[in-house]
């Protein structure tokens, strides 16, 4: 399997952007996940403010996108004011083409971006309701530390979140 190459996404990307979140999207409610992310929820200015406030990830495979992440260096709206010892991930997106295991690899990569920094900690949120995101970020090592009700959504209704955290291995 051909290595991934990371790049921070610039205004060129937020269409590709915009379709891995769509993709993504759909691919949750064909498979019952309802209540996570619908289609044409976000557009590019979304991204286009994320790249602003924190930063926006391409995960490239052969030439191709594999995935993209949203790395935040605060996110009071779900975990309230914090000292600066994480990075939040936001808005994991697998190319549906994509091997399996390419979501766990930006995982990691957000993990490295992170401990680069000098930062302990990363966190991300998932949907309350969605039990099997849940296990899989329990399976790549984070743990539920709280839960967030009502938490606001970029174009939706407030939803509620388990919130998750793993530290980081000393000197990564």
């Amino acid at each position: 399997m051909t290595a991934l190459h990371h790049r921070t996404a610039g205004e060129a990307d937020l269409a590709t952007l915009v379709r891995l979140r769509d993709d993504a999207a759909r691919w949750m409610l064909e498979r019952g996940v309802t209540g996570q992310w619908r289609p044409g929820e976000l557009g590019e200015d979304h991204f286009r403010r994320i790249m602003t406030h924190g930063e926006v990830w391409l995960a490239e495979r052969g030439g191709r996108v594999a995935g993209a992440w949203e790395l935040w260096w605060d996110d009071e709206a779900a975990w309230g004011p914090q000292p600066p010892v994480a990075g939040y991930v936001h808005r994991l997106m697998v190319d549906r083409a994509a091997p399996p295991g390419t979501g766990r690899l930006l995982l990691a990569a957000a993990e490295d971006r992170v401990a680069a920094t000098g930062r302990t900690r990363v966190r991300l949120d998932c949907l309350t309701t969605n039990p099997k995101l849940t296990a899989y970020y329990r399976d790549a090592g984070y743990r539920v530390v709280g839960r967030k009700d009502g938490k606001p959504q970029p174009g939706g209704p407030a939803k509620s979140f388990t919130l998750m955290e793993k530290e980081l291995p000393a000197g990564a």
